[in-house]
């Protein structure tokens, strides 16, 4: 931090040690990521540098929205996924928690002061800053805001009413963005928790820093403007104001218990008890890099620091991750490239030039070329003037274009719905799209769920956290689990819809499965009424009572008849089971005279099969012999026939 007309604060101060830690990391900042943050700003703003160029001889300024397409489409695939269900948080107890209303209410208590504050304006300015700068950072921030509404109070003992409204002050918690050239973290830690500190460094209005001392957040101290610095700047192209306004670096982290302890409690080194920690996690802020104006102990219940950040892509072993624009910035250059030089290459073609002898023109004369413009010449103008230009521009640099143009799709996975045929699959095949599109949402899933486990679901248990310590009449203060209920982005939900009306083509509208297939394609829509026509449709599907008793009714008759067919089945087996019983006792009390009797009629049957045996044989030689007469009478007939055609010759 290099400030001009001011008085540096001792390092042997709080203030001084705290201001040493932030040049430091302030001086990390600038020689690292300072001037590619900038660039990726200006890319997504369609700014054009100098320093941009990669060709000296560059006339044309124009950048491709190529990226800026990029960066909107990732992050709104983002904020559709969060947002696009209304509600982007559910609460968890503990299952032996005999009362489960508290949670209904926390949860909707939340919702809407969430919505009282507008978090998620600033949770989607978070995502954009993340989606530009790799990173995403934003601070969990307390005031007193005055709620009114509208109000009647009676008045002269009831017979008339006052209208007017009524004023309620309490205190909220909201986030705010904060940008990458105003956050300072210590260079060797991956996240919050683990450094040693973080520090927010930024201008503010003057008015809010003296606000905050009349009501006694702050120290009295005397305040000047402080000087400007283009580092702090949301934007390095617009001009500074540097009037109304203070330097306000807000530290959050650990301090040494020493100074801690010698500037909050006035104590002198002697008085200071040499057991206990080395460090004290604190919230100083500082004015204009040496008036303290805070200094406490972290206030808050979970000794949690109230800041949150995440990458849009984790980069192993650093802070600060891989954005939208990272990503594709090769080719992004690449692209701007190739169409200024297109451009610059179109002007020498397009526009005429002319080649001219200046000996022979007018002393004086003023070489112009527009239509209607009469030359003159000293000599036969043919002779003297010659137009000329360098040829054809080259198709090819169009198609070029092109293809640099789904190189930054490629290396950024971002793709409207629009471009989807012609951009990720060529052929435009069913097949092709789908597998593109897969890939698609796998990227936009992953950026989904590292949102969610490191800026959505700590933000949302921060703020409860506060909620409970400060109006724990409104919060119950109980262990609740913070979960997201984010679904699929756009994209992802229009794929699903087209594959579940695909399984629904193939199936009945009388199984079971078609109605909840029919609700899950009206829950993945993006319609203002979709409650109310699940609701509609789970209605439909209920069980009509009165048909539902006739069915009853209905199953109780056949399974009645089934019993009676089964009794019935019983007795007859059990019947025949006596039967047999009783076969069997007869059989072994038969007399021995009907065994006999039995023996002779088994005795006669086998005389009586002899004579039959007897009888075939006997007509069996009758056939034989009246084969024999019949062969014979064959053979006279043929004598004959002989004799008779002997005759006849």
């Amino acid at each position: 931090m290099d400030y001009e007309n001011k008085q540096s604060a001792p390092l042997d101060s709080l203030e001084g040690w705290v201001i040493n830690k932030c040049d430091k990391w302030r001086d990390h900042f600038d020689s690292n990521y300072e001037e590619r943050f900038d660039e990726y700003y200006r890319l997504w703003r369609g700014i054009w540098a100098k320093e941009d160029s990669l060709r000296n001889s560059e006339r044309s300024r124009i950048i491709s929205p190529a990226l800026q397409q990029a960066v909107e489409s990732s992050v709104a695939e983002v904020e559709e996924a969060t947002f696009g269900r209304g509600t982007f948080f559910d609460i968890k107890d503990d299952l032996q928690d005999p009362n489960q209303g508290d949670i209904q209410l926390i949860r909707e208590q939340l919702t809407e002061d969430f919505h009282f504050v507008g978090v998620r304006k600033q949770i989607a300015e978070c995502l954009i800053n993340s989606a530009i700068f790799g990173t995403g950072i934003g601070e969990i921030v307390a005031y007193e805001t005055k709620h009114f509404k509208p109000a009647t109070q009676p008045i002269m003992d009831g017979d008339m009413q006052a209208i007017g409204v009524t004023e309620t002050t309490r205190t909220v918690f909201n986030l705010r963005p904060v940008l990458p050239q105003n956050f300072l973290i210590d260079p060797v830690a991956t996240s919050i928790k683990e450094a040693l500190g973080v520090a927010i460094d930024e201008f503010v209005p003057y008015y809010q820093v003296k606000q905050l001392q009349e009501q006694g957040v702050y120290d009295e101290a005397e305040l000047t403007t402080a000087p400007p610095d283009s580092e702090l700047e949301a934007d390095e192209e617009l001009t500074s104001y540097s009037d109304d306004k203070i330097r306000l670096t807000k530290y959050y982290g650990l301090v040494p218990r020493e100074l801690f302890e010698s500037t909050v409690y006035e104590m002198d080194d002697e008085d200071i008890e040499e057991e206990g920690p080395e460090y004290i996690e604190a919230i100083v802020v500082i004015a204009n890099g040496n008036i303290l104006l805070k200094a406490e102990a972290n206030p808050y219940m979970m000794e949690d620091r109230p800041v949150v950040a995440f990458p849009w892509d984790i980069v192993p072993g650093r802070f600060w991750g891989r954005g939208v624009c990272e990503k594709g910035y090769n080719a992004q250059k690449a692209l701007d490239t190739e169409l200024r030089a297109r451009i610059d290459a179109l002007a020498l073609t397009v526009h005429p030039m002319m080649a001219v002898d200046a000996s022979r023109l007018p002393r004086g004369a003023k070489l112009e070329i527009r239509p209607g413009k009469t030359i003159l010449t000293n000599g036969n103008p043919a002779e003297i003037l010659q137009p000329f230009n360098f040829g054809k521009l080259d198709p090819n640099t169009f198609q070029q274009a092109g293809a640099l143009q789904q190189m930054v799709q490629m290396a950024t996975g971002a793709i409207d719905a629009a471009g989807i045929p012609g951009s990720i699959n060529g052929d435009s095949t069913a097949a092709g799209i789908s597998m593109s599109l897969g890939a698609i949402i796998k990227r936009h899933k992953r950026t989904l769920i590292n949102f969610q486990d490191s800026f959505l679901i700590p933000l949302v248990t921060k703020v409860a956290h506060r909620y409970m310590q400060f109006d724990p009449e409104r919060y119950p203060v109980k262990d609740f689990k913070f979960i997201t209920t984010s679904s699929l982005g756009i994209i992802a939900r229009e794929y699903e819809v087209t594959q579940l009306v695909q399984l629904l083509q193939t199936m009945s509208p009388e199984s079971p499965m078609y109605p909840l297939l029919i609700e899950s394609i009206v829950d993945n829509m993006n319609l203002s009424n979709r409650e109310e026509i699940i609701a509609s449709l789970r209605k439909a599907n209920e069980p009509d009572p009165e048909q539902q008793a006739m069915q009853q009714q209905a199953m109780e008759m056949d399974m009645a008849q089934k019993q009676a067919s089964l009794q019935n089945y019983q007795a007859q087996t059990e019947e025949i089971q006596s039967r047999i019983r009783q076969n069997e006792v007869e059989t072994q009390l038969l007399p021995a005279d009907s065994q006999t009797k039995r023996m002779e009629v088994m005795l006669k049957g086998a005389v009586e099969t002899d004579e039959t045996d007897k009888e075939f044989d006997r007509r069996a030689r009758l056939a034989e012999l009246v084969l024999k007469e019949r062969e014979i009478a064959s053979k006279e007939d043929i004598v004959e026939r002989q004799m008779r055609q002997y005759d006849s010759n």
